[in-house]
């Protein structure tokens, strides 16, 4: 289970204490410090598929995107901090972020083209708190990869099945569409990427 630290901070609190040199994860959530629990190795494997995926394919169309290791993603007049399994960053963009240079930070729209959860313990974070506060960044694109069906029933169906969530934002709200088995992903940011949740979920050694 994720374990919280109850003493609210600041953003710029965080931002300078936060990560330390433990090797730990931290993120910041509505002004409570939150340790990251240590990720499983299929949730490794299935980040490690979608960045190869990703940056393949924004490769061969010619767009100047990147995915960083380490970076925060700041919701607005929030005192919160997210670190997505997978960001992808416009980095011409960066430019124009107040907090890039010295701390590593996104807040605009227009530098974050696409960002993804994979589900592990805290999956109503992924369901409730950041879907909310990527919307309100105004993130075009977020996927919530549940590989192992953890969401709840009210997210991914009775019965559960591992499921891939993907909240395209229209008219400033989000709209969810789902994938699962054999589905092709229909991103409107890749729309030629060729993937199907099976491969997604197969990356992490869950067979469908």
């Amino acid at each position: 289970m994720i374990q919280a630290l109850r003493k609210l901070v600041t953003f710029d609190e965080f931002v300078a204490k936060y990560p330390d040199n433990t090797g730990k994860r931290y993120e910041l959530h509505d002004g409570v410090i939150v340790e990251m629990p240590q990720p499983t190795g299929d949730h490794e494997e299935i980040i490690v598929f979608l960045v190869q995926k990703f940056i393949l394919e924004y490769s061969r169309i010619s767009l100047r995107y990147g995915i960083p290791k380490t970076v925060l993603v700041k919701p607005p007049e929030s005192e919160s901090a997210y670190s997505p399994d997978v960001l992808i960053l416009n980095l011409p963009n960066l430019i124009n972020e107040p907090l890039w240079k010295k701390e590593s930070t996104v807040s605009l729209a227009e530098s974050i083209p696409l960002v993804v959860e994979v589900v592990s313990s805290n999956w109503r974070d992924d369901y409730l708190k950041k879907a909310a506060d990527y919307e309100a960044v105004g993130i075009p694109e977020y996927w919530i990869v549940d590989y192992a069906a953890l969401g709840g029933r009210r997210f991914i169906g009775n019965p559960k099945q591992p499921t891939v969530s993907l909240y395209t934002l229209i008219e400033g709200e989000y709209q969810v569409s789902q994938f699962q088995g054999k589905d092709r992903i229909i991103s409107p940011l890749f729309p030629e990427l060729n993937l199907t949740a099976e491969q997604i979920f197969q990356a992490g050694g869950y067979p469908v």
